[in-house]
């Protein structure tokens, strides 16, 4: 039995450089950040089981539950192993896990996690990953690859599907993704809406004057912008999102949310004066889940069709 279960496992190294010894397909996965590895893993069919950030009832600490809102209502949610910033080891250990997952910023949890079980860690940082390149990685990680593979087929057809929608002119067409909070944020590269952009032929608008804050990772690295340079960018397609931390996530919402920053924006903004602006739900379109890239080719496809 011990052979067996020796032969099941297998060596890897993180994207951290460590050698870290894991089940062939993990059967119980906890990971230390829900919506960047946990929905990635969720959608390629991994029993994620438990979650930081998560309460002691399975719901999720902010104003959205990204599982429901992302994939629908009715799967099975995590257990919490703790608030953010304080892991309880004993929950951690009651669910059993054969597998942690964490992000390349938890290199100093290691230690004490590695008591319960094997842990791996992703790199998620702005630079190091793209798109849904997370959930791309982390399937060769879990045994999933092939469940990724007709994930993304199918995705791929949905693509082709959406740009004959599109006007084409031969041209090639830029985009800026704005994500507002308290201010303006250019978005970063890691989100399924980066991606389903960039497959339909959008490049990245440049921002040569905008620095992005060192050492921020995640797939909302965000790039303040200042109101005077919005008011500047014409890209060939505007896409504005609000914060996901409330409800407001909606057209309305949006636009409102914007016109605290910056007053009379519509009247100014050039995309807005001429009808290319598109407007998605945060919560929905910024993880990097193939999944978020859907909900923004779905988007995409709606305002092409107006």
């Amino acid at each position: 039995m011990a052979s067996s279960a020796l032969a099941a496992d297998r060596s890897v190294t993180d994207d951290t450089g460590r050698s870290v010894t894991i089940p062939q397909e993990p059967a119980r996965v906890v990971v230390m950040h829900e919506p960047l590895l946990g929905l990635p893993l969720m959608e390629l069919g991994v029993n994620v089981v438990g979650s930081y950030g998560r309460k002691d009832d399975g719901s999720f600490v902010t104003a959205v539950d990204f599982v429901d809102t992302v994939f629908g209502t009715g799967r099975p949610k995590p257990r919490g192993i703790g608030p953010v910033g304080q892991i309880d080891l004993e929950k951690l250990r009651a669910l059993a896990p054969d597998l942690i997952i964490g992000m390349e910023i938890d290199v100093e949890k290691v230690e004490q996690l590695s008591t319960v079980a094997p842990v791996y860690l992703q790199n998620v940082s702005s630079g190091k990953a793209h798109g849904f390149s997370v959930e791309e990685d982390l399937a060769t990680v879990v045994g999933k690859k092939e469940a990724f593979e007709t994930r993304r087929a199918a995705y791929a057809a949905r693509v082709e599907a959406v740009r004959k929608t599109l006007p084409a002119d031969g041209k090639p067409k830029t985009y800026l993704a704005v994500f507002l909070t308290d201010q303006l944020n250019a978005l970063g590269d890691m989100s399924g809406a980066v991606q389903a952009l960039e497959d339909l032929g959008y490049a990245r608008l440049p921002l040569t004057a905008e620095k992005a804050p060192a050492g921020e990772g995640g797939s909302m690295l965000l790039v303040p912008l200042g109101a005077e340079t919005f008011g500047r960018l014409d890209p060939d397609l505007l896409v504005l999102m609000n914060t996901y931390m409330g409800d407001a996530r909606d057209a309305d919402g949006t636009k409102a949310a914007l016109e605290r920053i910056v007053p009379g924006w519509e009247k100014f903004v050039t995309p807005a004066k001429e009808g290319r602006v598109l407007y998605l739900d945060s919560a929905k379109v910024s993880l990097p889940t193939i999944a978020s890239a859907e909900h923004t080719l779905d988007a995409i496809e709606a305002w092409a069709k107006r």
